[in-house]
């Protein structure tokens, strides 16, 4: 049985109005042709879909199964069809990325993607400070952020993973630690780290735990709220920090060290935005990082 999609239009506006002459209104057809579409529904599938009288119209038993059946795959089919339109047009306006400090840079190849494939949308870059790192996302002045995971906010979206990365202890070059190979989790006993000002716990135990392996406490520092501040506090031999990878990369300071924590799990990082400001210009982002997951393996 063949169903055009105008045919389960009207049969679902119908359910929601329950008035012939303002489904025909709302739809801009005539009332003949939605009473000719339900007739020809109820053919197909042999009983009524509604019950009909002088004063009333309401769904029948099987009406109502057909109408929550029928009304995702038809809100999906919808959206299906409205992504496949923004993808061939290309989407337009601005983007804001928000990103930790360079690591931009670590993302390139999505980002070139998706603008070769939006060459209408105008990306926007802002810094993320690491000890606040969802006031942007949260503020709206940020569309979409690479964080790093877990993120068990209620109020953000998790999109796809972009990267992965080691889990670095960041110290002082005169530290007692920046002359070893790799320390532990449980050294970080013996530490105090660096205090973010606004930072889920989730996240802050990613590169920051509160407790050894063995459950010593992990001794909190001085409390910073740039990035800056914790480079520098860091550098002075103040506190120690956590950090990904790639910092050792970008900031080879020579009063810094950073020793690999051996039995750290690695750090996922992944694309988070505000579930209420969902728009198709970050599911294009989220496409091209997808995609580009998919092409490198």
């Amino acid at each position: 049985m063949i169903v055009e999609l105008r045919d389960i239009e009207i049969f679902l506006t119908l359910a929601e109005e329950l008035h012939f002459s303002r489904t025909a209104e709302r739809l801009h057809i005539t009332q003949a042709r939605v009473s000719q579409a339900i007739k020809k529904q109820e053919r197909s599938i042999g009983a009524a879909l509604f019950e009909r009288s002088s004063r009333q119209v309401r769904l029948t038993p099987l009406g109502e199964q057909l109408h929550r059946d029928l009304s995702a795959g038809y809100r999906q089919i919808l959206q299906g069809i409205d992504d496949a339109r923004e993808a061939a047009r290309g989407v337009r306006g601005t983007l804001t990325l928000g990103t930790v400090g360079p690591h931009s840079l670590a993302f390139g190849d999505i980002i070139g993607l998706f603008e070769a494939r939006n060459p209408g949308v105008r990306l926007q870059h802002r810094e993320i400070q690491p000890p606040s790192p969802l006031d942007l996302v949260r503020s709206g002045e940020v569309d979409v952020a690479v964080l790093w995971l877990p993120m068990g906010e209620p109020d953000l979206t998790v999109g796809p993973v972009v990267s992965t990365s080691p889990v670095l202890l960041m110290v002082s070059a005169t530290h007692p630690y920046a002359g070893r190979d790799s320390v532990c989790l449980e050294d970080l006993g013996d530490c105090a780290v660096v205090q973010g000002q606004r930072i889920p716990q989730d996240m802050e135990e990613t590169f920051n735990p509160y407790h050894t392996p063995a459950g010593r406490p992990v001794r909190r520092g001085p409390k910073v709220s740039t990035w800056q501040e914790a480079l520098t506090a860091v550098a002075s031999g103040r506190a120690v920090a956590g950090v990904t990878g790639d910092v050792a990369d970008f900031y080879p300071w020579p009063s810094l060290a950073f020793v690999p924590i051996r039995d750290a799990p690695p750090c996922r990082w992944a694309l988070v935005w505000r579930t209420a400001a969902d728009n198709p210009l970050i599911h294009a982002f989220a496409r091209a990082a997808t995609d580009i997951a998919a092409a490198t393996g």
